[in-house]
């Protein structure tokens, strides 16, 4: 796990002296974001009105429009920083970090994060979301028909993930900023990186989060569903080395690195290690996805790179897939000799993603959010998700983290929407949350 550099702490909002408010015997209410220039009302409401809900509908909109794949993730990035200021949220209160200089891409901006004082005898709570899209939305244009929001390319996706948890979080401060109401200390992360390998929140820097004993992540689609565990994931960079020669004078001089790794997949393939797995010790998934070499047709190639995945909730299992692939590929390159008795060779580079994990069914940020659920008028259910998430990384940083969907359907798709009836009940369950629904309360 990639070890954060100290980090200058974010300066929460603080109120003014004349907005300052007081404690008493029977209750303590401290400073928060929407208490700036009066008193906080103590409880208050955790429901949205109209009003901030169409707002959050026009920010989603017009935040799908933006492009921004993973490591340019700045306009968006902007674009919250400027709605939160004009919301009276001071720069003090908003930092970057450096977890775009610690990843493998190196972007255009960290992850983002603001910090906002509560009520301190409550426990600080996390919420967040990912910035950036996969590439196919790039040039996303949102239009809407009803409910139902499509980009009007059909050559692009939407970018509705995750641009919708993006402003799930983003209405959810405004609406804060607007009401006087007592809340938790709340932290607001939109990460970047997360399409290219969960990197935001791998290189988050913890010191800035203001230490949440739970946290709230949104990226999905139906809101009921609440994903209290996920796959882990391990990715191999394969070089394959051979030997070039003339394909047509001499193609026995030759050792095809393309026929290894040719080699190498089918036997995978044969042998049940690609694709779904199921075996008598365990179960997962392995995928090459990625598969580059050769300059041209008269040339036996001598070079080839392959990029593979492994994942299972089982990280032994995982391991054993992962030696499995690493093996497929060694056996291939000596199986392919010239006449000369050359052979092949690999270089193989893999590290752990994400690890897998499993939230306990009455963990507190479990029942939190099915309060939040019921109370947005929902009947939540739990899922095992056998992708990453960035509750992968944020569990791995300690902090227990249950992943909430906010109307996505079909990502990463030119058939891509999103569904504005459940994007409205994301808004509503993050509004819950934010201001310290319990179990009890729902």
């Amino acid at each position: 796990m990639a070890q954060s550099k100290p980090t200058k702490p974010i300066k929460p909002i603080k109120a003014t002296k004349a907005s300052r408010t007081t404690s008493s015997k029977k209750s303590k209410i401290v400073e928060g974001p929407g208490n700036i220039g009066n008193r906080a009302i103590r409880g208050g409401t955790r429901r949205l009105d109209p009003r901030q809900e169409a707002r959050a509908r026009d920010l989603v909109m017009e935040l799908m429009g933006i492009p921004g794949p993973s490591g340019e993730e700045g306009r968006v990035a902007e674009y919250v920083r400027d709605h939160l200021r004009d919301a009276g949220v001071p720069a003090s209160a908003m930092r970057h970090d450096s977890a775009h200089r610690r990843a493998r891409l190196r972007g255009q901006v960290g992850n983002l994060i603001v910090r906002l004082d509560g009520d301190s005898r409550k426990p600080r709570r996390l919420l967040t979301a990912h910035l950036d899209t996969v590439p196919i939305c790039v040039g996303s244009r949102p239009r809407r028909r009803a409910a139902i929001v499509r980009s009007a390319d059909p050559a692009t996706g939407l970018g509705a993930d995750n641009r919708a948890g993006t402003a799930v979080l983003l209405a959810t401060a405004l609406a804060l900023l607007d009401r006087r109401v007592d809340h938790p200390p709340l932290t607001l992360c939109w990460f970047v990186q997360e399409e290219i390998g969960l990197e935001g929140s791998r290189h988050v820097s913890r010191s800035l989060l203001g230490a949440p004993s739970l946290a709230f992540n949104w990226d999905g689609g139906d809101p009921s569903k609440l994903t209290i565990g996920a796959t882990g994931g391990y990715r191999m960079d394969v070089e394959i080395a051979g030997h070039a020669s003339h394909a047509g004078n001499a193609p026995e001089r030759g050792v095809s690195a393309i026929a290894v790794a040719a080699l190498a997949i089918a036997d995978l393939q044969r042998d049940g290690w690609h694709g779904k797995i199921v075996k008598p010790d365990g179960e997962g998934t392995s995928n090459v996805g990625v598969i580059r070499g050769g300059d041209a047709t008269n040339v036996v190639a001598d070079r080839v790179t392959v990029r593979v995945e492994a994942r299972s909730h089982a990280p032994l299992f995982r391991t054993t897939i992962v030696e499995r692939i690493e093996g497929a590929f060694r056996e291939a390159a000596n199986a392919v000799v010239n006449v000369d008795g050359k052979r092949g060779r690999v270089a193989i580079r893999g590290r752990l993603d994400y690890e897998s994990f499993r939230l306990a069914d009455d963990a507190p940020c479990v029942r939190a959010a099915e309060a939040a659920a019921r109370s947005a008028g929902l009947d939540p259910w739990t899922a095992i998700s056998n992708g990453g998430l960035d509750a992968n990384w944020l569990i791995r940083h300690g902090i227990p983290t249950v992943t909430l969907g906010c109307g996505q359907v079909n990502p990463h798709m030119t058939t891509e929407r999103l569904d504005l009836r459940q994007f409205t009940r994301a808004c509503r369950m993050a509004y819950a949350l934010a201001t310290g629904i319990e179990p009890a309360d729902a």
